[in-house]
C-alpha cells in the first residue's frame, strides 16, 4: 500500500511540473523587447490586425509600441492574459488594474488585466491601483510612450520585472 501511494504521488508531482512547464502560445520572446511570453504569461497580448498579421508580446505597454510601428494598419482584437489564470481573454472587456504595488511589465505604471471584475477588485484590496477599462489602460500606455525618453525602452523608471 506505501509503494501505491509513493506512485501516485510522483505521478501528480510529475503532472505539476508538467503543467508549470507549458508554454504559451507562440512567439517564444515578445517581437519589441525579447522578454520570454512564458515567463510573463500573467501580463502577455496578442494583438491581431485587419491585414491578418498579429504580434504577441509581453505585455500591453509593448503592444502599443507596436502600434506605433504598424502605421497605417487597424487593429481587429486584443487579447490578453488574466492575471490569475494566464488564459487570452478579450483585452476589451476585461477588467483592468492600473497601479498598485506589484511591479508592472515594460513599465514603470502597473497595467493588469483580470476576466472578473471581483478579481480585479480583490487584487485592488490586496495591492493598491484603480479599476480601469481597457481604453484607459491603452490611453495610460500611449502617454508612458508618448513620454519616455529616447532610447528608454521600459518609460521613466520602468521595471522589467
Amino acid at each position: 500500500m506505501k509503494k501505491l501511494w509513493m506512485a501516485i504521488l510522483l505521478i501528480v508531482s510529475l503532472g505539476t511540473v508538467c503543467l508549470a512547464a507549458d508554454k504559451v502560445e507562440g512567439p517564444d520572446a515578445c517581437k519589441i523587447c525579447g522578454m520570454n511570453r512564458t515567463k510573463f504569461a500573467h501580463s502577455r497580448m496578442v494583438v491581431t490586425y485587419t491585414d491578418g498579421s498579429s504580434t504577441g508580446t509581453c505585455s500591453l505597454n509593448c503592444v502599443v509600441t507596436d502600434m506605433m510601428a504598424a502605421k497605417g494598419k487597424t487593429v481587429k482584437s486584443y487579447q490578453v492574459a488574466d492575471y490569475n489564470t494566464r488564459k487570452l481573454i478579450n483585452a476589451k472587456t476585461a477588467s483592468w488594474v492600473i497601479g498598485g504595488s506589484k511591479m508592472g511589465v515594460m513599465t514603470s505604471v502597473a497595467k493588469w488585466a483580470f476576466a472578473d471584475k471581483k478579481a480585479a477588485e480583490a487584487f485592488i484590496k490586496q495591492n493598491g491601483g484603480k479599476l480601469a477599462t481597457f481604453d484607459e489602460a491603452l490611453k495610460a500606455a500611449e502617454k508612458e510612450h508618448a513620454d519616455k525618453k529616447p532610447h528608454d525602452h521600459m518609460g521613466n523608471g520602468g521595471h522589467k520585472m
